[in-house]
């Protein structure tokens, strides 16, 4: 094939068709492809026609089409693959030519030529620029003389663009004075007024200071001062950019430079910035120096800082500390963590002018915490770097407060409230402090909880709660030691001494106590409840004695008493449960109804305060409940608490009513407490937010509509003056309001703080962080950006009760950012209203919404622009949440209230004035809105909604409401839903299209964004329009005014924020998406599609490539052959190491998607460097969740090939010390020889490692990750079961190589498990005992490579000791120790070690723990001194189910009965015991009140019970089964403790049954009765489970313990329809068990019955026990088949087979305990069932083979004489069935046919040999089965075999039948045809084992006949076996083969039997014949003497069968 055929020629004529553009795009694509693709000898060939071809499209005349973005794109991609592939030499003329359009300034109507002019040579420059430096002085200044002199912003980007990569490649050509004026020209360019030209200064300055270390301190200020400037007007990504620029010049500050003596000589140092920062300046050479020092670098931002008014600016200048931070790198930020922290510190947060009025100190505590937070601790601090980090801030913040020494100073409360905000997330990141860490905080904490602030008293209570959180072990302490504190202050309250701080101590020590409280749920294991009944009894003294205070005293004590009760809310219904009444009383006695008193106002200030504030606090308390405590709130509950708060309310009121002067001016002042108004504004706030938790179904139709006035005037009223007047006066004086976002007071003029989400489509976006097809910001700048669109700012100490609110699994929470009161009854008021209107009838909703309305119209608002904006949003808030609800729960009643066309026409209007209103805010709420009010109401809405967008579109131009429109039709579709809204599709998609190519940002960013909504709610509906947009993207694409930077002045400005591509990129994934597999059928949309993927995925601009990752994830789901994996996984590899957090995020989701496709693929392409990769990225930034997805996903495919490469990953990272473990090294302490001599193994081999592990550190999470890997790794092998990962010797027999296979790696799993449980943190050790324990049970049985008779882990007993050692030392957690002694018990109980003697410590630690269980109180586990009664509980449960793990082994391990032994007289009333216990919880803890064993106070037992229970119910089946076990075996021990006697009392059998049932019978039936009704989900542990359960109900049922309890009529109902259902559901594993209790239960009280009727012998009563079992045995059998139109039973063959058996053996059971006639009934009934098995032709599994013994026993049951009749019709019966049965089989071939034949036969033949002998059987039937059975002789060879076999049995029974012995001999004919036929096969040596088999069955069965014949027979018939014999004989055969060799030693039995007639037959027979006879015997006597008397053995065993 010709290479021209290859790169095809452009042909033009198509360019001016109307796809011209298209099919240029497609052309230069494919261009690209095959220049990439073709030989270099072809491309040199067609290089001239194609470069020509490209500079037509970049230079275009007709008929070309103007070059937009992609086709410049693609013709420059396409150019430099030419030129790097092919000849380089033309490109000079290339960059000749390219020069002329880009130097034309005068052709203003040509901006898109010279842009493709600019690119390309940009491209070709940047790639080639050091080749041709002559071109730099010439491109520099035509980007000059085009920055100067264009008009068009786009175009002055461009050239700038084209200048910064020129400098790239050629900057070494600049001549000084060119490079001056550059700099001059770009510093102006820094303040130019279009952004796109200042982002583009900002990057060519980064490039001409590049060096760093040419940047000068001079160049550094001017750059940083212009910057500042700039800031005022920029938008966010040119912030982005100034902020790199600043970033990049202060950091080259930090590069050491050489420093002459005199003055600083510019010799370049290249950047060494990561080797030379952290290195100390005596190691560098002396004579270099930095430029500044890291305090003064810092510094030139903070005084900027300080100098800057606007919120805008400042929050920009803080993105320079990020950039520069990012810069200098984490190893910079750790060696200078405290230098960091000190000047934020002294600089930013102590500065005067920052903390000047509240919002500016929350703002710079926000602005601080992002930066401290999100950049420093979360993205750069190693492990060791965040303990450090809390060291520091302790030091230097922490532990200064108070400041003791003369001449200290102690920070102030800002300064703490931040550090302590800090030390709260680190402790959150760190999960476990170590020890030191501890140390550092424990005491400066419990100190600050007494700090004067406010503030500082509620963050030092929240860091406290995080550290307790994160370590357990110290809570018990802290709590208890606060609470001593604080019982102490309340006793010196009253005290006239009483220091003055007396009641901010108080206070901050209850904030303390309650947040500790607050954890107590999530740490059950580690506190005692009794601190919590102690807790509520100092609470209730407290507000018992209050009256008797002055109101300042009172205050305090009614704070304290209801901040504690409010925490112990959180532990639950069972601690609240029995203090309710209680509760109400206290809640009633502070809520009382107001009083006509209560008007009157006579009461002072500083009184009203107080009864506000008592009524907030008692609100709290009742928060706390409803929202903890919901099955508590009954409808009496519900409804006091109404009442009491409508109380609350209307105290409220009563106080608006007055009026009130405060004494204090009306600033509020941290210290001197809140203000009277924020106190009224809380308890309103509180009032809502219990009305809101209470729901509203408990409410009155009139507390509804009430409430509903009352929220409204809150978040809707025009006057503001119950809240603020100081705030209008402010307003009306400043008289400038611009926006409600600009306001800087905390309150601007009542807004609401709650967001509405961007999307009104799907709430699930919020989640990603920043919203798809935004400019993908980080987080962090996220967070600093978004802090500038917030006017109120939240924190934790504006509602103390966050502190026991948040739930600390959580992590960031809402409630944690509290907004202040004034504002946060604005959200409760609207949370609330959102909740009630849903509910309301239609009157009542027209009603509110007109008011609402009516309110937002008021002409009181036109005073006050600012409460007009706030009254807008907040009602758009409230309607968009109203809705979101009536969506949720109320959908139908709503769509006849608030979808009724009166509510809707008003709602309607209302939000299309907020629609187009400019708010961005209200401009997605509203949209919401509308989408949902349609969804609810209805067609005519949507029809004239969408008549009505349409109109103001077409007649307004204002971009604002157009995109408003836009975004509404998004909106109005996606809610509405493609199937309603189809009517409207075509309409909007036209209108959202041409919207969409509208030049303004605004309208084509929402549009677009619209459009996407639209195909994601339309799919399929969507397809016939797919062509058509794919048109438009690419035209969008190709059109200069959505570029970023394209279009007029004020466009290019607003673009940086809203861009296109992105969302063209979205919507191309909403295409691919609703195409789906049909992508395929279209290869045209195909080819567009890929084609746009393909351009868009190679753009620079992150946002555009997250998108199109996710394009490319839909692409390789449903068209994965037009997808270049190889490739992709390359970018997605350098994503992840992109500094761009949202990058990485796509690449990793991406990543998982692939792997989960095929890991095996991924292995090949990625391999192992991926997976390092990606591990390290766990360390680096373990935030990013996905990583571990990704990395499980593969392990899971992967690891059963190549466990052993997967371990050695985990072990690298295992290796590392995690910096926990560096800060304490405890290891040596716990070490004992054993675990010395494996560490000092382990240390030699890291020696030979290098150093390089010993200096690797890694995140313990990491590890921890590592450790899961280990368990998942060896579950998996265990679960495949393949058994060369186990087992050495069998691979090595297989060719296996040993060294990649699981086994070989157990030292290594060992030597991990080892290091994982000396570790620091809990969860590692946690995980490691995991790992222990797998391999131990992985193992146990694999072989020893080396001494065959051993076990492999044998050799490892040391080490795995050594492992388990530390989990027993003082520092260990319950959790430990429960592992632990679980593994412990795994490792005695698996058969790895059977002497006693030699099981060592692990069996020793077993034993202590149980001696210590046996003594009652709370177990102290050796060294652990204070373990809580629920620890202590858990680990008693651990222990038993341990040791009853041991019990259950032992059945199969039976050297464990020794271990076991000593301690049965311990274990068995503890087992009984905790099986009580079980069930004692499990019955509701209301009515019982037997002290149970866990000794716990009564009244708080139910609330240990609680934690206690999902212990014992994972661990009581073990003991159930132990149990069991021990009671199979009949041990005493466990007898008596069922019977509650002391061993060795007597004990009888039924005697005793008539003393009733065993006590402890009940709750054990109870427990085993519930098990076995319940269904749970996971069936392999329930059947176990079942299992476990039927086999302790075997033994129970024993009537020594179970009396006559089960023959209770109603007990006996319940038992009996269980087992029915059982039998009818269960699978058969199950059921054979059932089948055996039922048989242990006939066989004890088969004789009763249940109701006491008379019992005749005629027949078997219809209630008794018998016939109830006998209906479930009989049901087991029929059901055992397959019959058409029931179900059969489920199993394997073996266990059906198993349970047929079993149920047979029940019939021969009750048979042979009942009378004559019923026997005969059971008999029947058993032998009628089983003949319809041997009738069955459904399946061709044989279930009569194995059940035919049980069969045969029921048979042998002996007869009465009297009934024998009976019998014999029976046997008759079945006898001519199983005859029938084979007839009926003749002429049917086939599986299912032979084996009926098999069976019947074998039934037969048994029947007949079983029964007496006195039974008579007709002659015929005799006759014709012994017909059948000669018939079946001549058939196939399996057939034969079954025949030989039954004529041998039947002619060995002959000898005690007379019938039998009579018709026997009609067998002989086909027995010796038989062996002719063999004759042949024995000639040819074909014979096969069977057949050989069956001969000598044959001989055996001539054997019994001639035992059988009479004497004087016996001649003639040895004369007719005995050449029959001959003819198998071939004595020429050498060696003699085995059928020889058997008809020899046959014929020498018979022989020595009967001689005499042997004699005689010999001498008859033929001489021939004769001959072979005698030589072979001859032979076989020569051969060995000995083998005669040999053959004489069997010949006796013979006779006697």
């Amino acid at each position: 094939m010709t290479f021209k055929g290859e790169i095809e020629e452009l042909d033009e004529n198509q360019l001016t068709a109307d796809s011209g553009e298209l099919y240029l795009f497609q052309w230069l694509s494919n261009l690209e492809r095959s220049l990439r693709n073709a030989s270099t000898d072809a491309l040199k060939e067609t290089q001239a026609s194609v470069e020509a071809t490209l500079l037509k499209v970049l230079i275009p005349s007709e008929p070309y089409p103007s070059p937009g973005r992609p086709l410049r794109n693609l013709a420059a991609r396409c150019l430099l693959v030419l030129y790097h592939r092919g000849e380089s030499r033309p490109l000079f003329d290339t960059l000749r030519v390219l020069l002329k359009p880009a130097s034309d300034i005068k052709a203003t109507d040509k901006d898109s030529t010279r842009i493709a002019a600019l690119w390309a040579i940009g491209e070709l420059m940047e790639a080639f620029g050091s080749q041709f430096m002559s071109f730099m002085a010439e491109t520099a200044t035509i980007a000059i003389k085009t920055l100067k002199s264009s008009a068009s912003p786009h175009v002055r980007y461009h050239a700038l663009t084209m200048l910064r990569k020129t400098l790239v490649s050629a900057k070494k050509a600049l001549s000084d004075s060119l490079a001056r004026d550059i700099i001059k020209q770009m510093k102006n360019g820094l303040t130019d007024k279009a952004l796109p030209v200042q982002r583009a200064a900002a990057a060519v300055l980064a490039i001409v200071y590049t060096p760093e270390d040419s940047v000068t301190l001079a160049d550094m200020e001017s750059i940083m001062n212009i910057c500042v400037k700039s800031l005022e007007n920029s938008d966010q990504v040119t912030t982005q950019s100034l902020a790199q620029l600043v970033g990049h010049m202060l950091a080259a500050t930090q590069i050491e430079r050489a420093v002459a003596v005199a003055e600083q000589s510019q010799k370049g140092k290249k950047e060494q910035e990561d080797s030379d920062i952290s290195t100390p300046a005596h190691i560098a050479a002396e004579n270099t120096k930095v430029l500044l020092t890291p305090g003064d670098m810092l510094l030139q931002i903070s005084t900027q800082f300080n100098k800057a008014h606007s919120r805008k600016t400042r929050a920009g200048i803080f993105m320079f500390y990020v950039t520069l931070l990012v810069k200098l790198g984490p190893a910079f930020v750790e060696a200078n963590y405290s230098l960091l922290v000190v000047h934020l510190m002294t600089e930013i947060v102590s500065y005067p002018k920052n903390g000047a009025t509240r919002y500016d100190k929350l703002f710079i505590r926000k602005l601080v915490g992002a930066l401290l937070r999100e950049l420093i601790a979360v993205r750069m601090l190693t492990e060791q770097g965040q303990i450090a980090a809390i060291q520091d801030l302790s030091s230097s913040y922490l532990k200064r407060w108070p400041a003791l020494m003369p001449g200290q100073v102690a920070p102030s409360s800002s300064i703490l409230t931040i550090a302590l905000e800090e030390v709260a997330g680190l402790l959150q990141q760190l999960g476990n402090a170590p020890p030191p860490v501890q140390d550092a905080i424990s005491v400066p904490l419990m100190t600050l909880l007494t700090h004067p602030s406010h503030s500082v008293r509620v963050n030092a209570s929240w860091t406290l709660r995080c550290f307790c959180y994160s370590t357990p072990l110290r809570l018990p302490k802290a709590m208890l030691a606060i609470a001593e504190f604080l019982q102490r202050d309340i006793e010196s309250l009253q005290s006239p001494a009483a220091p003055s701080d007396i009641d901010r101590r108080t206070l901050g020590h209850s904030y303390g106590l309650a947040a500790l409280v607050a954890i107590v749920p999530h740490r059950p294991l580690y506190v005692s409840f009794d601190v919590s009944a102690s807790v509520l009894d100092t609470a209730t003294q407290l507000l018992k004695r209050v009256s008797d205070h002055d109101v300042h005293v009172a205050g305090v004590e009614v704070e304290v008493a209801w901040t504690l009760i409010a925490s112990l809310m959180l532990l639950g219904p069972n601690f609240v449960r029995s203090h309710l009444p209680q509760l109400l009383v206290l809640w009633r006695n502070a809520l009382p109804k107001p009083t006509s008193k209560d008007n009157i106002s006579s009461r002072s200030a500083a009184e009203w305060k107080f009864l506000l504030h008592v009524r907030e606090c008692a609100l709290g308390a009742i928060l706390c409940f409803l929202l903890h405590n919901s099955q508590l709130t009954t409808l009496d509950v519900a409804r006091r608490i109404s009442s009491l708060l409508g109380n609350a309310l209307s105290f409220s009121n009563v106080f608006l009513s007055q009026t009130i002067e405060e004494v204090s001016g009306p600033a509020v002042n941290e210290d001197t407490g809140p203000s009277i108004r924020i106190r009224e504004a809380s308890l309103r706030r509180r009032a809502y937010q219990c009305f809101s938790a209470l729901g509203t179904s408990t409410l009155t139709d009139s507390v509804q509509s009430s409430l509903l006035q009352s929220v409204l005037t809150v978040f809707a009223g025009p006057d503001i003056d119950n809240i603020s007047a100081m705030q209008a006066s402010i307003a009306s004086t400043s008289g400038n309001f611009t926006s409600i976002w600009q306001m800087t007071d905390g309150y601007a003029y009542g807004l609401t703080t709650l967001e509405i989400s961007e999307d009104g489509v799907d709430q699930s976006t919020t989640s990603e962080g920043p919203r798809r097809g935004h400019g993908n910001s980080d987080s962090i700048e996220h967070s600093i950006s978004a802090l500038l669109r917030k006017p109120i700012l939240g924190a934790c100490e504006h509602d103390t009760l966050s502190l026991s609110m948040i739930n600390p699994s959580e992590e960031e929470s809402l409630s944690f950012n509290a907004p202040p009161p004034v504002s946060s009854v604005c959200d409760a008021a609207i949370e609330l209203f959102s909740q009630l209107l849903p509910a309301q009838d239609l009157s009542t909703t027209l009603r509110t919404i007109s008011h609402l309305i009516e309110s937002n119209r008021s002409p009181k608002l036109d005073k006050n622009a600012g409460r007009r904006a706030a009254v807008m949003l907040n009602s758009v808030v409230a309607i968009v949440r109203t809705l979101r609800v009536s969506m949720i729960s109320h959908h139908r009643q709503c769509k006849d209230t608030l979808g009724h066309s009166q509510v809707t026409s008003a709602l309607g209007a209302f939000l299309k004035d907020a629609l187009v209103d400019g708010d961005p805010a209200l401009r997605s709420a509203s949209s919401e809105a509308i989408g949902r009010l349609a969804n609810i109401s209805g067609s005519s809405f949507l029809t004239s909604q969408t008549k009505v967008l349409v109109d103001h579109i077409v007649s307004n131009r204002d971009p604002q409401g157009r995109a408003g429109c836009a975004l509404a039709f998004g909106s109005l579709y996606s809610h509405v839903g493609g199937l309603a809204a189809a009517p409207i599709l075509k309409t909007t998609v036209n209108l959202l299209m041409s919207l969409s190519n509208d030049s303004h940002p605004l309208v084509h960013f929402w549009s677009l964004r619209a459009l996407g909504h639209v195909i994601n709610a339309a799919s399929l509906a969507f397809v016939p329009f797919v062509s058509s947009t794919l048109g438009m993207l690419l035209k969008i694409y190709l059109s200069d005014t959505h570029e970023a930077e394209g279009g007029t002045l004020n466009n290019a400005n607003i673009g940086g924020d809203l861009q296109a591509y992105p969302l063209v990129c979205y919507i191309l994934d909403a295409i691919i998406t609703i195409l789906g597999p049909d992508v395929h059928d279209s290869p045209r949309t195909r080819t567009i599609v890929l084609d746009l993927v393909h351009e868009f995925s190679v753009e620079d601009d992150e946002p555009i490539l997250v998108e199109a990752i996710r394009c490319i994830q839909h692409l390789l789901m449903f068209a994965p052959e037009h997808v270049d994996v190889p490739e992709i996984v390359n970018r997605f590899r350098r994503h992840l190491s992109s500094p761009r957090r949202c990058l990485k995020l796509a690449a990793i989701d991406a990543l998982y998607q692939l792997v989960q496709k095929d890991a095996l693929a991924m292995s090949r392409l990625g391999g192992d460097r991926l997976v390092e990769d990606l591990f390290g990225m766990l360390d680096g930034d373990p935030s990013i969740d996905g990583v571990r997805n990704v990395i499980s996903s593969w392990l899971l495919q992967t690891a059963i090939h190549n466990p052993s490469a997967w371990i050695d990953l985990c072990q690298r990272i295992m290796l590392r010390i995690n910096a926990s473990q560096k800060v304490v090294n405890t290891a040596n302490s716990l070490m004992d020889d054993e675990g010395q001599s494996l560490s000092a193994s382990m240390s030699n081999d890291d020696t030979q490692q290098g150093s390089i592990a010993m200096v690797a550190t890694s995140r313990w999470r990491t590890q921890l990750f590592a450790l899961r890997c280990l368990h998942e790794i060896c579950t998996l092998v265990a679960r495949f079961g393949r058994r060369e990962h186990i087992d050495i010797p069998f691979a090595r027999s297989h060719g296996i190589p040993v060294n990649g296979l699981l086994v070989s790696r157990v030292p290594d799993l060992i030597k991990m498990a080892f290091t994982a449980s000396a570790a620091y943190v809990p969860e590692i050790r946690l995980e490691g005992l995991v790992v222990l324990r797998d391999v131990i049970q992985v193992f146990c049985h694999a072989p020893d490579p080396d001494y065959p008779d051993a076990l492999l882990l044998e050799q490892h007993q040391a080490p795995i000791t050594a492992a388990l050692t530390p989990a027993f030392s003082p520092d260990s957690t319950p959790e430990i120790l429960s592992a632990a002694i679980d593994a412990c018990a795994v490792f005695v109980g698996c058969g790895v070690i059977k002497d006693v003697s030699r099981m060592g410590r692990i069996l020793k630690q077993l034993t202590t723990a149980l001696g210590e269980v046996d003594e009652s109180g709370n177990l102290t586990m050796g060294n652990f001194v204070d373990l809580s009664p629920n620890a202590s509980g858990m680990l008693r449960v651990s222990i038993l189910s341990a040791w009853s793990r041991l019990e259950i082994a032992s059945s199969e391990q039976t050297y464990l009965l020794d271990v076991i032994k000593p301690y049965r007289s311990i274990l068995a009333p503890q087992w009984i015991a905790s099986l009580r216990d079980y069930a004692v919880i499990r019955a509701d803890s209301e009515f019982i009140h037997d002290a149970s064993a866990v000794a716990l106070d009564l009244s708080y037992a139910s609330l240990g019970k609680v934690v206690l229970l999902p212990y014992y119910a994972s661990s009581w089946v073990t003991i159930l089964q132990a149990v069991a076990n021990a009671m199979n075996r009949s041990d005493p021990q466990i007898s008596a403790a069922i019977l509650g006697k002391e061993v060795g009392s007597s004990v009888n059998g039924i005697d005793s049954a008539a003393e009733g049932p065993a006590p402890l019978f009940f709750p054990l039936f109870g427990l085993i009765y519930e098990a076995l009704a319940t269904s749970s989900p996971d069936t392999s542990s329930r059947v176990d489970t079942v299992i476990a359960c039927l086999g302790a109900l075997k033994c129970l049922l024993d009537p020594r313990y179970s009396g006559k309890a089960l023959l209770e009529p109603a007990i006996f109902q319940e038992f009996m329809s269980l087992s029915h259902r059982m039998a009818m559901t269960e699978s058969a594993e199950v059921l054979i068990h059932l089948i055996a209790v039922l048989t242990t239960f006939a066989k004890h009280f088969g004789q009763y019955s249940s109701s006491k009727g008379s019992q005749s012998n005629a027949a078997i009563p219809p209630d008794s026990v018998c016939t109830h079992c006998l209906k479930i045995f009989a049901y087991t059998l029929r059901h055992s088949r397959h019959n058409p139109g029931t179900s059969s039973i489920q199993g394997d063959l073996s266990d059906i087979a198993k349970m047929i058996s079993g149920s047979l053996g029940a019939f021969h059971l009750i048979a042979s305990t009942t009378e004559s006639v019923i026997r005969e009934d059971v008999r029947g009934i058993g032998c009628m069932l089983y003949g319809e098995l041997l009738k069955d032709e459904t399946s061709e599994a044989d279930l009569v083979t194995p059940t035919l013994p049980a069969f045969r026993s029921l048979l042998a049951v002996s007869c009465h004489p009297g009934i024998r009749e009976r019998y014999g019709k029976l046997i008759h019966g079945l006898l001519s069935s199983c005859l029938l049965n084979v007839d009926e089989m003749r002429g049917r071939e086939g599986l299912i046919s032979s084996r009926k034949v098999k069976t019947n036969l074998l039934a037969a033949v048994l029947i007949l040999t079983v029964i007496p002998p006195q039974v008579a059987v007709a002659r015929d039937v005799v006759e014709h089965l012994f017909f059948l059975i000669s018939q079946k002789l001549e058939e196939g060879d399996q057939m034969a075999i079954v025949a030989v076999h039954c004529a041998k049995t039947l002619a060995i029974a002959a000898s005690g039948s007379e019938l039998l012995r009579a018709c026997v001999r009609l067998l002989l004919p086909a027995l010796i045809q038989y062996v002719a036929k063999m004759v042949p096969r024995v000639d040819d040596g074909t014979v096969s084992e069977q057949q050989a088999i069956s001969i000598d069955e044959v001989w055996k069965t001539f054997a019994t006949l001639v035992s059988l014949a009479k004497d004087e027979q016996r001649s003639r018939l040895l004369s007719i076996l005995l050449p029959t014999i001959t003819l198998l004989l071939r004595p020429s055969q050498m060696p003699p083969s085995t059928i020889h060799s058997s008809g020899i030693v046959h014929l020498l039995s018979l022989a020595a039997s009967s001689p005499a007639s042997f004699k005689e037959a010999t001498t008859q027979l033929d001489p021939s014949v004769r001959e072979v006879l005698e030589m072979s015997i001859r032979k076989a006597i020569e051969g060995a003497s000995g083998a005669v008397q040999q053959s004489m053995k069997p010949q006796i065993s013979l006779r006697s069968f």
